[in-house]
């Protein structure tokens, strides 16, 4: 049998302050991690596809512009870019806000405005989108 009295015991590696206040983890960090992972190579073909279709409408006129952005497949993609950039965005700066903002009331309002201003771009960009596609 061992000497030691606290052999048996597990160690605690929290720090004191989370043994102070009983906390553990929020059960959410995983979710956040494979979103912002899937909406980022979402976003690898995606880019490359708005790019190819940026360039291949230099120089053309508003007409041909406007036939190529009517096409279903072409609004069906611009959505799902916009909806992922912008939801790759926010958890982005979600954690950039988390990790460097101190002061809670700050981290909150800025929580809130950059949630108020993905929500308005991505909902702005599929209106635009589907006024292109839809209503000529």
């Amino acid at each position: 049998m061992s000497s030691d009295p606290n052999a048996s015991t597990p160690r605690d590696y929290r720090t004191p302050i989370a043994r102070a206040r009983g906390l553990g983890s929020g059960k959410t960090g995983t979710g956040h991690f494979w979103w912002q992972r899937v909406t980022a190579v979402a976003l690898i073909p995606l880019v490359a596809w708005f790019i190819g279709t940026l360039l291949s409408l230099v120089g053309a006129d508003l007409a041909t512009v406007h036939a190529t952005l009517s096409r279903p497949w072409t609004a069906i993609l611009f959505a799902l870019f916009a909806i992922a950039l912008f939801w790759h965005a926010k958890l982005g700066l979600q954690v950039v806000i988390e990790d460097y903002v101190h002061q809670r009331a700050l981290e909150i309002a800025l929580q809130l405005l950059v949630t108020f201003a993905c929500a308005i771009g991505a909902l702005a960009s599929l209106y635009a989108i589907a006024r292109i596609a839809l209503l000529g």
